[in-house]
């Protein structure tokens, strides 16, 4: 039962995303029981899927921005796949052999779910090497250099192939749609797991010039409509919304702890369109504040 990876790359004009691009490609073809798709039409793809002996699909629709977008982005990836495992992965992503694994222990226990995760930020300038004890190398210099990223998102989704089949038109690489993943699969009664306690997951650092105006993507109009398109900031979940923790390779519930009790909060507390006023505001903010001091501390 293959795992398949799946993603949309930027384009690789940057010399700098184009290397650490190409690094998570390699990495991913380095993994055992995976298999990985490309997809879009963007400057230098086709030549890197050339390179790199990947399939690539091109006929992705996109919108107004000639952004690709994530509903046409999953079917293809779907449509191109036999894999009862997918995966959509950040394309600057690199992963150690424990993410097979826990993907392949999460749907031994469940039979539909979202698996997701924290990532572990990395300063990375030149090409990896993936030969013999690559993993070894890795995990030690993740270790040695990275640092945790907060709980506000996840660069990686793993769930059934037949899950996710019906999406709003989200934007990819603009902010909103992986929230809506955590909230969608939140209403729908599956577990929603936590997957930081077993699977090291490294983000190789970038900025934000491939973006327009070089601007961060959550400043971005898309991410506003994406926000939108998904029913407002209420259903903006995060990693603190997962029901399990996978540890071990066995799926346990998560405690209940004041920064979820937190966060619970935070959601109550914001209005279903618009932002908050007054004393609803002044709440918020108090809330957010001793929520994000609390998860520094702990991380720290």
């Amino acid at each position: 039962m293959p795992l398949t990876l799946f993603t949309a790359p930027k384009p690789f004009t940057n010399p700098h995303i184009a290397t650490i691009q190409r690094n998570a490609i390699r990495n991913w073809l380095s993994l055992e029981g995976v298999d990985v798709l490309l997809v879009g039409d963007e400057p230098g793809l086709e030549e890197a899927a050339a390179e790199l002996g990947v399939p690539l699909l091109k006929d992705v629709a996109r919108n107004a921005w000639d952004t690709p977008l994530i509903p046409s982005i999953f079917a293809l990836a779907r449509e191109h796949s036999d894999s009862a495992l997918l995966a959509y992965v950040n394309a600057d992503m690199l992963f150690l052999p424990d993410f097979v694994q826990g993907a392949f222990a999460v749907a031994a226990q469940a039979e539909n779910f979202l698996l997701v995760g924290q990532r572990w930020d990395l300063d990375v300038t030149e090409p990896l090497d993936f030969s013999p004890g690559w993993e070894t190398r890795l995990r030690a210099r993740a270790q040695a250099e990275g640092r945790l990223h907060p709980p506000a998102g996840s660069d990686y989704f793993v769930f059934p192939r037949m899950a996710f089949r019906e999406m709003p038109d989200f934007a990819i690489g603009r902010a909103g749609w992986d929230n809506w993943m955590i909230y969608r699969a939140r209403t729908l009664g599956w577990p929603v797991v936590d997957g930081t306690p077993s699977i090291l997951a490294v983000h190789q650092n970038h900025d934000y010039s491939h973006l327009p105006g070089g601007k961060p993507h959550y400043d971005l109009e898309e991410s506003h409509h994406n926000v939108r398109l998904a029913g407002g900031h209420k259903h903006m979940y995060t990693l603190f919304e997962t029901t399990h923790w996978l540890s071990s390779e066995k799926l346990h519930p998560v405690p209940v702890t004041l920064p979820r009790v937190l966060r619970r909060m935070e959601l109550a507390l914001l209005p279903q369109s618009g932002k908050a006023q007054g004393v609803r505001r002044v709440c918020l903010r108090q809330v957010r504040r001793l929520r994000r001091r609390i998860s520094q501390g702990k991380s720290s």
